[in-house]
């Protein structure tokens, strides 16, 4: 059995596209001080909501969701964990000296 979700390229080109907005828009509510308005758990559920389009993504990019090469799921991992990173950065306050 095949999964397919979208075509290859068209795949391989969200998945470097997102990620850039992603950061330019942690850089616009830092910016702004919206982070501060935001609640954290909203903020935590847009990053896991994230983390699993861009693992969909990462995952298709050979064309096929299902069955997956393992170096796409290592990939895949990969970029889940670095955007918790992210999101434990962002949720961070800068100290004050």
């Amino acid at each position: 059995m095949t999964i397919v979700v979208m075509d290859g390229p068209t795949a391989s080109a969200l998945a470097q596209i997102l990620p850039l907005l992603l950061l330019t828009l942690i850089l616009e509510l830092r910016r702004t001080a919206l982070h501060r308005k935001v609640s954290r758990i909203a903020l935590a559920a847009f990053f896991v909501l994230f983390g699993v389009i861009e693992t969909v993504l990462v995952l298709s990019i050979d064309g096929e969701l299902y069955p997956f090469q393992w170096g796409d799921l290592l990939s895949a991992i990969t970029i889940f964990g670095l955007l918790g990173a992210i999101l434990a950065i962002s949720l961070m306050e800068p100290r004050q000296f």
